[in-house]
């Protein structure tokens, strides 16, 4: 039997709540965080607000809104056909 890397709860994405937590504290993980939050602020979205806050192609400062579901299919891991 292979042990995985990993063990224990996951999100829904599949990404190890271990993993994740231990991402979140790197410097890279902190950035991403920080970038998205400000721009959240900046488009006056509130929490529980069905859009996310989407970034241009290759911008941490300047984006748009979009649908949660529209922002987050880019990085499914199984991708959608329809």
């Amino acid at each position: 039997m292979v042990k995985s890397r990993y063990s224990g709860a996951t999100y829904a994405n599949g990404n190890h709540k271990s993993q994740q937590k231990a991402y979140n504290r790197t410097a890279k993980g902190k950035s991403l965080i920080g970038n998205a939050q400000r721009l959240r602020k900046k488009l006056g979205l509130a929490k529980g607000d069905p859009r996310d806050a989407a970034h241009y192609k290759g911008s941490s400062t300047e984006g748009r809104p979009q649908s949660r579901a529209k922002n987050r299919a880019s990085r499914l891991k199984i991708r959608r056909t329809a």
